[in-house]
């Protein structure tokens, strides 16, 4: 996690007692932490269409991993305190006045932008678990005495930290002390969980924002390559996005969390060797010409060729003899000239634009070219390119060339 500081000012209430306000000046600290994530193909799992979180894992999952991985969360820690504005009094009537904590659990967009093409994408998080260290005296005293300090914390607090009032859940996780609290509560929904003191509690600080987040990412495979970049700024205090009640105060005003999507696809067509030379012959081969006159009706090859693709990518071709939209062969001389039809299909998993297979798809020049779309990471399949040579007929009339010529070269194209 990378966490920096900038500064803003803005003017809050702070309460002296419990009925005196003035309105002050205060540089307030925001901060900001960098959420990663990186999609990358892998030839072991071509159909995990999905992006990794890279970020350096803090707080509650950096310490219960397994909890996290079976229920797909990430979590951060900030150095963000609140401390007490004035005494907690026991049995409070409003959870406003006690210890409460009040998460963004709710889906949150936003958009995140292509640093060179400007492509925007959606992204969305939601805040899907809340802690920190509650530090306080020394419980024992603050309660009169107990047998241990795990009954003195649930007496002073009604139950346990580590229990969950509703509507957060319980995690199971907790470590307590003389005078603090370690706990992590899970926050399905949002609402406020708030603890009611049971005796009067002169000052409470909560040492840091830990929270645990929901990522849900584009798809990897309707995006360009490159860095994509955004943010989304929270609230912190009364009434704000991270709201932990009337009396504990934040020492920062605002989380930015910063999003850097990395997406790294692969576009790659292997041809066989000797595949760059064409050779057109007709069907059962030159036979029935050099035997018994018969004119070809057609003339073609199929070349194959294994793809390897995570993106999107166009096709066109570029021709040596050319109407500006097909490909042509002609003799030496440019007199006689027959248009050359070339056409691709693809393996399983990439189709066109409306999701169709990819069977003998005509190719032109780049004004013309066709865009397909994988569906999963196609990984070194086999594909084909079809040409064929039409209407050859009067390359066979007595006196006609025996030789013609004609280059194509075949594009593979993922900037779109």
């Amino acid at each position: 996690m990378n966490v920096s500081r900038s500064f803003i000012s803005r003017t809050g209430l702070w309460w002296a007692g419990a009925l005196l306000a003035s309105a002050v000046a205060l540089p307030i600290e925001a901060h900001e932490a960098t959420i990663t994530a990186l999609f990358k193909p892998d030839s072991a799992h071509p159909h995990l269409n999905k992006f990794t979180n890279t970020t350096p894992p803090s707080g509650y999952c950096q310490s219960h991993a397994l909890q996290c991985e079976g229920d797909d969360l990430f979590s951060l820690q900030v150095p963000i305190q609140f401390h007490s504005r004035a005494p907690i009094l026991a049995d409070h009537a409003s959870q406003r006045q006690g210890a409460m904590l009040k998460a963004p659990a709710n889906w949150r967009d936003l958009t995140v932008i292509h640093e060179s093409t400007g492509d925007p994408q959606r992204v969305r998080i939601r805040i899907a678990g809340i802690g920190t260290r509650a530090v306080t005296d020394d419980v024992k005293e603050l309660v009169g005495g107990a047998e241990d300090y795990r009954i003195a914390h649930n007496r002073l607090w009604g139950s346990s930290w580590v229990y969950a009032p509703p509507p957060c859940d319980y995690t199971g996780s907790g470590f307590y002390s003389t005078n603090f609290y370690d706990f992590f509560w899970k926050t399905p929904r949002v609402g406020a969980c708030a603890k009611q003191a049971k005796y009067n509690v002169p000052w409470l600080r909560f040492d840091y924002l830990d929270f645990a987040y929901e990522l849900e990412t584009p798809d990897p495979l309707k995006m360009s390559a490159g860095h994509y970049t955004g943010s989304l700024t929270y609230t912190i205090g009364p009434n704000g996005d991270f709201d932990f009640g009337d009396v504990l105060l934040p020492s920062d005003s605002a989380l930015t969390l910063n999003f850097n999507l990395d997406v790294q696809h692969t576009l790659k067509v292997d041809i066989p060797p000797g595949g760059e030379k064409v050779n057109l012959v007709p069907a059962g081969g030159w036979q029935s010409w050099l035997q018994a006159g018969r004119r070809p009706v057609r003339l073609f090859r199929d070349q194959t060729f294994n793809i390897s693709a995570s993106s999107r990518f166009k096709m066109f071709l570029q021709c040596s003899i050319s109407d500006g939209r097909g490909c042509f062969m002609a003799d030496r001389d440019l007199i006689l000239t027959a248009p050359l039809k070339v056409s691709v299909s693809l393996p399983g998993g990439l189709t066109d634009t409306r999701g169709r297979p990819v069977q003998r798809q005509e190719l032109l020049t780049e004004g013309g070219a066709v865009t397909f779309q994988p569906g999963h990471y196609v990984d070194r399949k086999p594909g084909t390119l079809h040409f064929e040579l039409e209407k050859p007929d009067h390359f066979f009339l007595p006196g006609a060339p025996k030789h013609y010529f004609g280059s194509v070269t075949v594009i593979w194209d993922s900037e779109i």
